[in-house]
């Protein structure tokens, strides 16, 4: 008995220091605020369900943030099969940065470019904990990292010289 309550004051510890950056993580790959809720909900239970060993492993918050990437791409994929029979599930989120023009570069991304993006740069992960968690090769990793960098940096690109040429070309109107 008395391991099941250290087993539950141990998961209330780890809930309470991790559940919002999980949570910011998983609403950043999603792209959807509900969904990385209610993912982040579902793989909390699994990890409370499951504490005694998930306790041990490398990286418990990874082990969280994958289950819930996890569940959450298969919400996706069965709203995608409905939407082809004509059922329309609006899986839009909402707008996660202040600027508009990184959130929809971000928004141009695949999901799995995403979440190489989210744990090497907002969950601060290594290349070698970010292939972990996500149960990929690293080699795998570090080429999805680069193809989703260079298509930030091109689309950030475009974006900032079309905001130049517009900004030069409303002076140009008022001289």
């Amino acid at each position: 008995m008395s391991s099941s309550l250290s087993d539950r004051a141990s998961f209330e510890a780890f809930y309470a220091e991790h559940r919002g950056s999980i949570g910011r993580a998983l609403a950043v790959t999603l792209r959807d605020d509900h969904l990385a809720s209610e993912a982040l909900d579902e793989a909390m239970v699994r990890a409370f369900q499951r504490w005694a060993e998930v306790r041990r492993f490398e990286s418990p918050s990874g082990w969280v943030y994958t289950v819930g990437l996890n569940w959450s791409r298969s919400v996706l994929r069965r709203a995608s099969r409905s939407k082809s029979l004509g059922v329309d599930i609006d899986r839009s989120g909402s707008n996660q940065f202040a600027d508009p023009d990184v959130d929809r570069a971000l928004r141009a991304l695949t999901v799995d470019q995403r979440a190489v993006v989210v744990c090497r740069y907002l969950i601060g992960y290594s290349e070698a904990e970010t292939a972990r968690v996500l149960s990929i090769r690293p080699g795998t990793a570090k080429s999805r990292l680069h193809r989703a960098l260079n298509q930030l940096h091109s689309l950030l690109a475009d974006t900032n010289e079309h905001s130049i040429s517009r900004t030069s070309t409303a002076g140009d109107e008022h001289e």
